[in-house]
C-alpha cells in the first residue's frame, strides 16, 4: 500500500480505491476500513443497485457486522451458526427491544446473501454463512433460496388511502390547515406548494418515489388549451425500479400545481440561489447547451472545466441529473424539478422526512390521543393510486359502459383486464406483484357486486359514487385509511 503522502488529495485517492461519490463506507468499531468490503461496495453488482436499495442493504450488513464484532468475529469469520443466532436475536429474542417480521428479515438475509456469493466467488471466503437450498420456481425451474428464509412473512406492509383522506392528509399536514380544515394563520411551513404538489403527483400518478423525485423540469406535461383530464408523461429508464422506461398518467390539476410550484416557489429560491452564486460554486455541474434526437432524447452539455459531451436521458442516472444546468433568464438554474430552500436539488430520500412532519402534524391535530391516525408514506401514494384507478376502471366497464358479461369479455379482450391496465400502469414485471401486495384489500372482491346500484349504464363517473364506494371498501377491507367520523366531523 502506498504511503499516505503518495496518494496526493482524498479526491484522487478515492479514484484510486474505486470509491465514487455516493458509495457506502463502512468502518469497524476501531474504526478501520476493510479493503475486500470496499471491493464489493463499490466494484461489483452492488453498485448498480438502486440507491434506495444500497442504503437499506448497507444498514442490513451493518447490523450484522456489529452483531459478529460482539462475538470477536470479522465478517469473513461468520458461520452459519452465526447467522441463526443472529436470525433468532434478530426477529424473536426478548434481548432485542426492536424484533422485526419476516419481510425485513428476508431483506436482510437478500442482502447477506449478495455479499456471501461474490465473496465466495471472489474466494474472499471459503464458505458461506447462508445456507441455500433447491426450490421449483413460477415456471417450474430450480432455483436457490436461503434456508433460513422466513416462510410465514407478510409481503408487505401496505396501507392504502381514500382519495378523500388523502386531501385531509395533504392539507392538513403539507398545507397547514387547522384541524377545521380552514388554512392556519400561524402556519410557517416552507415550500408547502412543492410538498403539496409533489404528493399529489406521486398519488395522480403511481410514480415510485425516486421515478416522482428525479424528475427533470422538460418531463412533466404542460398544461395546453382544452386539454383532457389526464397528461402523458415519459420515465426515463434509468430512474424506474425495473430498468424500463414506461409511460405515466398525471391528472390536469396536479399538472398545474407543479405548474404553479415551478412559476413561484421554485423561481423564488431559483433567484435567490442566482444572487448568491450557488450554482457557479458547484463542485460538479454540466450546463445543457441543447437537445437534439426524438424518443431517444440526448443532452449536449459542457462541463465546469469546459469539456463537451453528450448524455442520453434515458441513461443519465439520478445523480448526473441533479448535476444538470440550463441557461435560464437571470442565468443557470437547475433541471431539476424540486429544489430545496437553497435552491439545489432535493434529494429523493429527503422527502421520507416531508412526508414523516406531515403525519405529525396530522397526528397532533386530526387524533391527538387516540390511537388511529391518519399518516401517509411516498409508496403510499403509489399504493393507493393503484386502488383507485382499479375502482375507477372497474366502473367504467361495468356502469358507466353498461356492458352485458359477454360485452365485457370481448372489451377485455380487445383492451385487457382492469388488472393489467392497472399492471402497466405500476410497471409491474408480473401481475401477481400487483394482485397479492398493492389491491390485497379487494383481490377477492367482485367490485361488479360492490357497485351494482351505484349508476345508471352509460351514466357519468360521480365523485358522490366513487367516495361512497371507497368508504365501504375500508370499511369491509384490512390496511385502507379513510376518514373516521372524528376526523370527517372537524
Amino acid at each position: 500500500m502506498p504511503a499516505l503522502a503518495d496518494w496526493g488529495d482524498l479526491a484522487v485517492r478515492e479514484e484510486r480505491a474505486g470509491v465514487h461519490a455516493g458509495d457506502p463506507i463502512l468502518l469497524s468499531p476501531d474504526f478501520r476500513v476493510d479493503e475486500v468490503l470496499i471491493l464489493f461496495l463499490c466494484r461489483s453488482s452492488f453498485a448498480r443497485l438502486a440507491p434506495e436499495t444500497k442504503r437499506n442493504y448497507t444498514d442490513d450488513y451493518c447490523l450484522f457486522f456489529d452483531f459478529l464484532w460482539g462475538r470477536g468475529k470479522e465478517w469473513s469469520e461468520a458461520t452459519p451458526d452465526d447467522l441463526w443466532d443472529f436470525e433468532d436475536w434478530r426477529t424473536r429474542s426478548p434481548r432485542n427491544r426492536r424484533t422485526v417480521g419476516g419481510a425485513r428479515w428476508n431483506r436482510g438475509l437478500a442482502a447477506l446473501t449478495r455479499l456471501y456469493d461474490w465473496a465466495v466467488r471472489s474466494a474472499h471466503v471459503t464458505v458461506s454463512p447462508v445456507v441455500m437450498r433447491s426450490v421449483l420456481g413460477r415456471h417450474g425451474e430450480s432455483v436457490s433460496v436461503p434456508v433460513a428464509r422466513a416462510k410465514n412473512a407478510r409481503v408487505s406492509e401496505v396501507h392504502w388511502l381514500t382519495p378523500r383522506a388523502f386531501r385531509r392528509w395533504v392539507d392538513v399536514g403539507l398545507r397547514g390547515h387547522g384541524g377545521d380544515g380552514c388554512p392556519s394563520s400561524g402556519w410557517k411551513g416552507r415550500l408547502a406548494d412543492r410538498n403539496a404538489a409533489f404528493a399529489d403527483l406521486l398519488f395522480s400518478s403511481g410514480a415510485r418515489l425516486t421515478e416522482g423525485a428525479s424528475l427533470l423540469t422538460f418531463e412533466v406535461p404542460n398544461l395546453v388549451l382544452e386539454g383532457g383530464r389526464y397528461y402523458v408523461g415519459r420515465l426515463a429508464r434509468q430512474v424506474t425500479k425495473s430498468k424500463r422506461a414506461r409511460t405515466f398518467y398525471v391528472s390536469a390539476p396536479v399538472v398545474g400545481e407543479v405548474e404553479g410550484y415551478v412559476e413561484s416557489s421554485r423561481a423564488r429560491v431559483v433567484r435567490r440561489a442566482q444572487a448568491r452564486g450557488r450554482y457557479e460554486c458547484l463542485p460538479e455541474w454540466r450546463l445543457v447547451t441543447h437537445q437534439t434526437g426524438g424518443r431517444r432524447r440526448l443532452l449536449h452539455w459542457r462541463d465546469q472545466d469546459g469539456l463537451e459531451g453528450q448524455t442520453a436521458l434515458a441513461e443519465a442516472t439520478v445523480e448526473e441529473r441533479m448535476s444538470f444546468l440550463a441557461e435560464g433568464p437571470a442565468g443557470p438554474e437547475p433541471l431539476w424539478l424540486w429544489l430545496s430552500e437553497s435552491g439545489l436539488p432535493f434529494r429523493p430520500q429527503s422527502w421520507e422526512g416531508v412526508f414523516r412532519e406531515g403525519s405529525a402534524r396530522c397526528r397532533r391535530l386530526l387524533a391527538p390521543g387516540r390511537a388511529a391516525a391518519l399518516f401517509c408514506t411516498p409508496h403510499m401514494c403509489r399504493h393507493s393510486f393503484a386502488l383507485y384507478m382499479l375502482a375507477v376502471l372497474n366502473h367504467v366497464m361495468d356502469r358507466r359502459m353498461g356492458l352485458t358479461a359477454e360485452e365485457r369479455r370481448d372489451f377485455r379482450l380487445l383492451y385487457g383486464d382492469p388488472w393489467r391496465m392497472v399492471q402497466d400502469l405500476l410497471g409491474h414485471a408480473q401481475l401477481e406483484t400487483t394482485r397479492a401486495i398493492y389491491l390485497a384489500p379487494v383481490a377477492d372482491l367482485q367490485l361488479r357486486s360492490l357497485l351494482a346500484g351505484t349508476a345508471p349504464a352509460g351514466g357519468p363517473v360521480h365523485e358522490e359514487e366513487l367516495t361512497a364506494l371507497f368508504t365501504r371498501l375500508a370499511r369491509e377491507s384490512t390496511g385502507i385509511l379513510d376518514l373516521d367520523e372524528h376526523m370527517a366531523a372537524r
